[in-house]
């Protein structure tokens, strides 16, 4: 006879059957059928603790060189080696990072498709009409770093500091061109907040990736705009850009010659972007918990800290419940800076 944990097909019947008439069935066939419910029900939790059993696809809804993809690049080896199974990068580009995240949150809720995003996750329905909602159908699995970007130049722009930008600026109106990687990407909206702040006329060009648009300013097609350091360092040190100016609140330990855009006369400019990974948003508890502990492993690493650390970004390796609360403050304080400044998927 088979055995009973086998019929997982038998499971509902069995223990509605069981439920109902227990006083009036034989002690062995209610034991059997109670095996046969017991047996499906366990099966869940089983498949759940040998998660991974397969490669993991994480998308970066931007293409190659971009912050999303470079961030995606530093904690994929970690992330395979914890977790056992290879971790590869999927990039799904276009529509400024919407076509990645409606992928993934389209995606079977099994732990096996993942999306790395920064503030656009949140920022885009603000500017989007989307066929999803990001804190409806996203999972948060972890807030990895949290840091200010680094505004650049081109070094043929006659601009050194902050206040020569902006009077450059204003004596030039609409003549000045900055990059993105689209509407509500990070540049967008670091650009789009210091345009608005200090009464500028500035132009937005949009490309099909943070890669892109880095290659366009590097080649002066474009005059400046505003990346993670993490993005430009490589080309600071070669002189192929010049940095101006720093978002946040302090200065880069490694550019201390570089002041913050607040203190270089546009006082309470701040602009920070953090770097997360999310799961379609029925993924089971067990399995974000699981992605959790691996993700946070692989990003706390030594190497990985050290080179987080070098370009600026403080390393968060939040748990999901602090990364949901995060996304939720920065939905409706996107949606209300979109709307005072005006930004626009153009």
């Amino acid at each position: 006879m088979m055995p009973c944990s086998t019929l997982p097909e038998a499971a509902p019947f069995a223990a509605g059957w069981a439920r109902v008439t227990r006083s009036a069935i034989p002690g062995a066939l209610a034991a059997c059928l109670a095996c046969i419910a017991h047996g499906v029900q366990a099966q869940t939790p089983s498949t759940a603790a040998a998660f991974p059993v397969k490669p993991i696809r994480l998308v970066a809804p931007f293409p190659p060189g971009g912050s999303v993809d470079n961030t995606a690049r530093l904690i994929v080896p970690g992330m395979s080696e914890s977790l056992g199974q290879n971790v590869v990068i999927d990039n799904r580009s276009g529509a400024s990072g919407n076509i990645g995240m409606e992928y993934v949150a389209r995606a079977p809720a099994d732990g096996y498709t993942l999306l790395i995003n920064t503030v656009p996750t949140v920022a885009n329905p603000a500017l989007f009409k989307l066929s999803f909602v990001p804190e409806r159908d996203f999972a948060p699995i972890s807030l990895l770093t949290n840091g200010p970007n680094v505004l650049v130049v081109h070094p043929s722009l006659p601009a050194r500091t902050i206040k020569e930008f902006v009077a450059l600026a204003k004596a030039r109106p609409g003549e000045i061109k900055y990059t993105s990687a689209g509407a509500g990407t990070l540049p967008h909206l670091g650009m789009g907040l210091l345009r608005y702040m200090t009464k500028t006329n500035l132009l937005h060009v949009a490309y099909k990736g943070g890669g892109p648009a880095l290659i366009a300013l590097m080649a002066g097609e474009c005059d400046t705009s505003m990346y993670t350091l993490l993005s430009v360092s490589s080309h600071l040190a070669s002189g192929r850009l010049r940095a101006i100016g720093v978002s946040g609140k302090t200065r880069f330990a490694s550019l201390p010659d570089v002041p913050t855009i607040a203190e270089s006369g546009v006082p309470g400019y701040e602009f920070n972007a953090w770097m997360g990974v999310l799961a379609p948003a029925a993924t089971p508890p067990a399995i974000i918990r699981t992605l959790n502990e691996h993700v946070a492993k692989a990003t706390r690493s030594p190497a990985v800290a050290e080179r987080f650390a070098r370009e600026g970004a403080d390393i968060v390796a939040s748990t999901p419940e602090a990364f949901r609360a995060r996304m939720a403050a920065d939905t409706a304080m996107w949606a209300k800076v979109i709307k005072e400044v005006n930004l626009r998927a153009e």
